[in-house]
């Protein structure tokens, strides 16, 4: 381990370079570190990195998809609930039986269970490559809204059909009722010990006498204790993770003081940076000990680079179909349902969410958590090779669509945005809405102090001026308590706003509440 440590220090110093790279030339960092670290795994003398199979899904899955339930906005994602259903459970079910079925059909020996075993692992896109292309190009807030809850359910769904062909390969058997019961249990069971655990940390937060530190390190360590509980007791670790990680993301201002909320924040964006770039490296560093498992195992490499293109091609075109198809249902199910907007997408934006299928954290390590052998001593069938399929996959999604997706979201030509209004005016309204209300609250509630108090009045004037801020000057102990009680009040005006007008952006509000935030923190040093 130790003699290793100045190669592990030498590749974080190059995905910091490389994703600076990236950035630079506007092209999605994952493409740049899958391609580097397969360039750097044929140099000679370069370590092997070998992480035990059972501890990929421990480390890696747990804090990204918590960290993701707390970017997401639940109204959102409960106002496209219909279509990110779809995508997240239908269309990764379908592109799992397309898989395991051409697999069956062209891969001699391979067996159906095997195939949905490959289709589990390939089949959900991963949310990362499409958030880091969609950096550099604008498209509707519905679909950014519509990819962001599919990327926090696809994984329970894809992992779930991942487990039950795990079984059958092992066991080389398939009880359909069986399998009924334990697929509701997994998710009964994942959304109860989420939500439950979830509710015993945010109660630690707000009743024992934590400091922002102590914070932080409590919701470090929520994903993995979420995680770990509703594996041990077979039910999905993942949507455990992900709804624990939505309760409390959703009462954050509940049981999180200002600082915490900075601070984790920041803590929080440069641990999942670091662990998405270890994994995007990671994948291009494994390929040469996959292909020497190729060797063992007597598959030559063009012919499982020509089962890996095909697996591509199928899983590109089911998806595509599948987008197409869940348009023309909504349009049906508006006759008898209602639906988040009953207007007809036309052509171009079920494209676009069909192209945005490039694989990567979970398809691999779900790939490495294959064991090299069964409960009888055998060696897992096609293990090697549904690992070199897998990293085919992840690499040609991640080339042919992660570096077109930009030329064909600027071809559609989306508006840049949903509302009559842009963001930055809806912004400008929100605030100027909230100067308003600190103004009456003040008046209202400290008028005595109002009438005496000459710093008062000029902070009043301030907001009718739609200004809202605190200027950097001396604020006497009294006016401190009087602002702060301000924030308070705002914060609740915004959470109060956000559930009444359905149409609004809830980044917006958040950009709002993350400036309130400041404001309170301003407060110790004036």
């Amino acid at each position: 381990m130790l003699e290793n440590f100045p190669f592990y220090l030498a590749i974080l110093i190059v995905i910091l370079l490389l994703i600076m790279l990236a950035d630079k030339i506007k092209v999605a960092y994952p493409i740049l570190l899958v391609l580097a670290g397969l360039i750097i795994s044929f140099i000679p003398g370069i370590p092997v990195i070998n992480i035990e199979p059972e501890l990929i899904f421990f480390i890696f899955l747990p804090p990204l998809l918590y960290e993701a339930a707390w970017k997401i906005s639940w109204k959102e994602m409960w106002r496209w609930r219909r279509i990110i259903t779809s995508f997240a459970f239908v269309v990764v079910f379908l592109s799992a039986l397309s898989v395991a079925l051409v697999a069956n059909y062209i891969i001699p020996g391979f067996s159906l269970a095997l195939g949905f075993l490959l289709g589990g692992i390939v089949s959900p896109p991963d949310a990362v490559s499409a958030g880091a292309i969609l950096k550099f190009v604008k498209v509707p807030k519905s679909i950014s809204s519509i990819l962001e809850g599919e990327s926090l359910l696809n994984d329970a769904s894809s992992l779930i059909i991942f487990r039950f062909a795990m079984i059958a390969v092992a066991t080389e058997q398939f009880i359909f009722y069986k399998a009924a019961l334990n697929f509701s249990w997994m998710i009964i069971g994942g959304v109860g010990i989420g939500l439950f655990i979830g509710w015993i940390f945010m109660k630690a937060h707000q009743y024992m006498p934590t400091d922002a530190n102590i914070d932080i390190v409590l919701s470090l360590l929520t994903p993995y204790v979420i995680y770990l509980a509703a594996e041990q007791v077979h039910s999905s670790g993942v949507l455990a993770v992900v709804c624990g990680g939505l309760l409390l993301a959703n009462n954050r201002h509940r049981f999180l003081t200002s600082k915490s909320r900075l601070q984790g924040l920041n803590v929080w964006e440069s641990f999942c940076f670091i662990l998405n770039g270890l994994v995007f490296m990671l994948i291009g560093l494994d390929l040469p000990q996959i292909t020497r498992g190729l060797e063992e195992a007597n598959i030559s490499i063009p012919t499982a680079v020509g089962y890996g293109i095909i697996i591509t091609v199928v899983l590109m075109v089911s998806r595509i179909l599948s987008s197409y198809g869940a348009v023309i249902i909504t349009l049906i199910a508006r006759n008898f349902i209602t639906v988040a907007d009953s207007r007809n997408p036309g052509l171009k934006a079920p494209f676009i969410l069909g192209w945005t299928g490039m694989r990567g954290v979970v398809s691999l390590a779900a790939a490495l958590s294959i064991p090299v052998y069964l409960n009888n001593g055998n060696g897992f069938p096609q293990r090697n090779l549904i690992l070199f399929i897998t990293f085919i996959v992840i690499l040609l999604t991640l080339l042919i669509q992660g570096l077109t997706l930009p030329y064909f979201i600027r071809k559609a030509q989306f508006k840049t945005i949903d509302n009559a209004l842009s963001r930055d005016e809806i912004y400008n309204t929100i605030r100027q809405e909230l100067a308003e209300f600190a103004v009456n609250h003040l008046k209202t509630n400290y008028n005595n102090q109002v009438e005496s108090n000459a710093a008062l009045q000029h902070l009043i004037q301030r907001w009718e001026q739609h200004s809202n801020k605190i200027e950097d000057e001396s604020i006497a102990i009294e006016l401190k308590d009087i602002y702060l009680d301000l924030l308070n009040q705002q914060r609740q005006w915004l959470i109060n706003k956000n559930k009444q007008d359905q149409s609004l952006d809830e980044s917006i509000i958040r950009r709002q509440m993350h400036y309130l935030d400041i404001e309170e923190e301003k407060l110790r040093y004036l």
